[in-house]
């Protein structure tokens, strides 16, 4: 393992504190360090992106319905043939005759690449000159659980920081009124709050939720930033009295993170108030610009609202922003056993808004600098289910896709086997992808690492390799 890069500032708020004295002054102080607090290292080396998209479609989309189109599943729809079916590998230790499903939407090469992309997802398609579509991934875990965690953590069961953690930790935010890492309407299912939270990482650097899961997009926000019956002038006069109280609090826990933490999270609340609001409030933008999103639409406008909330906190200079379609349950979203059509439902929701994304982004310049993530815990199988009429769980191979700041235009990357069930060329773990979002950061996955219980953790574990093939140089 690489050394920790030194990850704070040459003199602490602690430090500062007790130089200084109790008092307003040196509150001042440390109030004009914050921004340096914020940013806990420079990047290793240049970065191509400034910030990450994460839309996150929970439950498993199905690859060979939508990015892996397989010619042959149309051929053998039907046949029976024998699979290494992840389940049936991990309770008996060998495969399992299962009969070959059809995809349900028809595949078209889309604009100048030519790149495959189905009927499921006709707005997205419309974008497919600036998608990276990796269609080798492979990762940890058959079951929803392990695989979500694993996909935000490194870990399908260890407490470990998620992906946004790291990332606010190694990097800091770019704006100190706002936090480095967000995750908008989270799941509290498998996983729940560990999905986004920093583990044995410094407290601060703990994903903040806007809504949950279930809570329509139009009524999620911070919650808890003011107190709904005091004016600003009461609020203002509470405050310095909290900041006075943690001053004192600070001499006499030296060294305790979770004072620290407890005060950064107070003042960081406090400089919400004033910039969550504004931020937060989309009847700022403009008619054709809501439209552009799906919203006031019946289908879209929820994860319309979810990915414009999105593009303007990385206008804001949010580093990690993480938008989440699923819901609380143990069988999410796009989790179609014996119901597939139902992903044409999802699809509905999703595909307008992601596009709308896309081409805001790009209008804007922001693509330059933003790298935009789709996928979920894991792909599905291109057989049916028990003969029926869903797909099971598929992590040997499934796709995700990836569009802007420093990746190849208008690619596919990789490939499945005739079927679309194993990756089989230029494989790329979860791992690797990890080390690759991190490298396009400009942080160098092996030495963005902390020590806890005695040894340096880091996401990729010992593993993880950059994926360089798509990397735009």
């Amino acid at each position: 393992m690489h050394p920790a890069t030194p990850f704070l500032s040459a003199v602490s708020r602690r430090e500062a504190l007790r130089q200084l004295a109790c008092g307003f002054g040196s509150l001042a102080l440390a109030g004009l360090m914050q921004p340096a607090l914020g940013r806990s290292a420079l990047p290793h080396f240049a970065p191509r992106a400034k910030r990450i998209i994460f839309l996150f479609m929970q439950g498993g989309v199905s690859q060979v319905d939508s990015f892996d189109y397989k010619p042959l599943l149309w051929k053998e729809a039907g046949n029976v043939r024998h699979f290494d079916d992840a389940r049936s590998v991990a309770k008996t230790g060998k495969g399992a005759e299962q009969r070959v499903m059809k995809p349900l939407w028809e595949f078209k090469q889309r604009g100048a690449s030519g790149l495959w992309v189905s009927d499921l997802f006709p707005h997205i398609a419309g974008m497919a000159d600036d998608l990276c579509v990796i269609r080798s991934m492979e990762t940890e875990g058959v079951a929803h659980g392990p695989a979500t965690l694993f996909l935000h953590t490194g870990s399908t069961n260890f407490v470990r920081p998620s992906m946004g953690s790291w990332i606010s930790y190694g990097l800091g935010t770019e704006n100190s009124n706002l936090p480095a890492f967000v995750t908008i309407s989270p799941s509290m299912g498998n996983g729940g709050p560990r999905n986004y939270g920093p583990a044995f990482l410094p407290s601060r650097h703990q994903g903040t939720a806007i809504g949950r899961s279930g809570l329509p997009a139009k009524d999620s926000g911070i919650g808890n930033l003011g107190h709904p019956q005091r004016e600003a002038a009461e609020e203002q006069s509470q405050m310095e009295l909290l900041r006075s109280l943690n001053a004192a609090q600070s001499l006499h826990h030296a060294g305790n993170s979770d004072v620290d933490a407890m005060m950064e999270s107070a003042e960081l609340a406090w400089r919400l108030q004033s910039a969550a609001p504004d931020l937060l409030d989309l009847s700022k933008e403009s008619a054709a610009t809501q439209a552009l999103y799906g919203i006031g639409e019946k289908h879209t406008d929820n994860y319309g609202r979810q990915c414009l909330m999105a593009r303007r906190l990385a206008e804001a200079g949010v580093r990690f922003i993480q938008v989440n379609y699923g819901d609380n349950s143990n069988n999410p979203a796009w989790d179609q056993h014996s119901n597939l059509p139902k992903h044409g439902d999802h699809a509905a929701a999703t595909d307008k808004p992601v596009a709308g994304l896309l081409r805001d982004l790009k209008a804007r310049g922001l693509l330059e600098d933003t790298l935009v993530w789709w996928g979920g815990e894991f792909g599905r199988t291109p057989y049916a289910e028990k003969n029926g009429t869903g797909r099971d769980h598929n992590p040997g191979g499934f796709t995700v896709w990836l569009a802007g700041a420093g990746v190849k235009r208008g690619i596919a990357y990789g490939e499945t086997d005739d079927f679309g069930h194993r990756a089989i060329a230029q494989r790329v773990h979860m791992h690797d992808l990890h080390a690759t979002l991190l490298h396009l950061l400009g942080i160098n996955h092996e030495a963005l690492t902390h020590r806890h219980d005695g040894r340096h953790f880091r996401l990729t574990d010992v593993h993880g390799r950059i994926v360089r093939g798509i990397l735009d140089t």
